[in-house]
């Protein structure tokens, strides 16, 4: 009995290592995984997705997530190239391309993705001054995205967007802004009022120059502000009778008398 005692213990201890055996050796990985293998230390690859098996004890293998990465560069406080004291943060997004070259050829790839963004924001930011930061962004994401991307290509990274979220700027140099603006404002009101004012004048003197050309043109117009003014009944107006209207109602007087004569 406790010869069969002994040898069950020692089955049970043999298939508790080869469970313990064959978990070592299956490894599954997910569809936006690779696991990469080194054997004794030396490299074999990349595997998956999927269900496959490794030595157990004589193979390592690293998961490398192939999914893109929302990385969130913090606010760095920068010098603009016209001597503006900024504080800009920004938001990077890469993934990996290459899982061999992000295990080798860098001991932390996230880690130095995010070095090398907040390295590369600072240089881009010294370089420009502040209006092209405020009105070009576009343009400076665009160069931010090439320079990281061709910093960590070696890596087996790709960085896809750079963006700058937030342009944080000193009070007085808001305030000196805000004055630029409101004067800016100030002159494009003034110069709409003079072209009013010019179009105005133009407008009057074609005006004059029609009536002109007409003489009774100037009579109907001063009837129809008379018109116009005898509406209002709670004041009295005296209006100067202009002497071309005496001319011609005297003119008019003139040839009814000479046709009653005639007759």
């Amino acid at each position: 009995m406790e010869l069969l005692g002994t040898i069950g213990c020692i089955a049970g201890l043999g298939l508790l290592f080869l469970v313990a055996l064959a978990s070592a050796s299956i490894k599954v990985v997910q569809e936006y995984e690779r696991g990469v293998i080194f054997r004794l230390g030396r490299l074999v690859g990349a595997k998956g997705p999927g269900l496959f098996f490794i030595i157990p004890f004589i193979d390592r293998m690293v998961k490398v997530d192939l999914r893109v990465v929302t990385l969130d560069i913090p606010s760095q406080e920068c010098i603009t190239n016209d001597n503006v004291t900024v504080k800009v943060n920004a938001v990077a997004y890469f993934r990996v391309l290459d899982p061999e070259s992000a295990i080798v050829q860098v001991e932390d790839y996230r880690r130095a993705t995010w070095q090398i963004a907040q390295t590369s924001l600072r240089n881009v930011i010294g370089q420009s001054e502040l209006d092209e930061l405020l009105a070009h962004r576009e343009k400076i994401n665009t160069q931010l995205q090439q320079i990281i991307d061709e910093q960590t290509e070696p890596w087996g990274i790709k960085v896809s967007v750079v963006e700058i979220k937030d342009v944080e700027l000193p009070q007085t140099m808001q305030r000196a802004m805000a004055r630029q603006a409101e004067a800016e404002r100030e002159k494009r009101a003034k110069i709409i009022h003079a072209e009013g004012e010019y179009q105005a004048a133009q407008t009057l003197a074609e005006a004059a120059k029609k009536i002109g050309e007409v003489p009774a043109a100037i009579q109907l117009r001063y009837l129809q502000t008379l018109t116009e003014i005898a509406v209002e009944k709670n004041s009295t107006i005296i209006f100067p009778v202009p002497i071309e209207f005496l001319r011609g109602l005297a003119d008019l007087l003139g040839r009814i008398g000479a046709e009653k004569q005639a007759g």
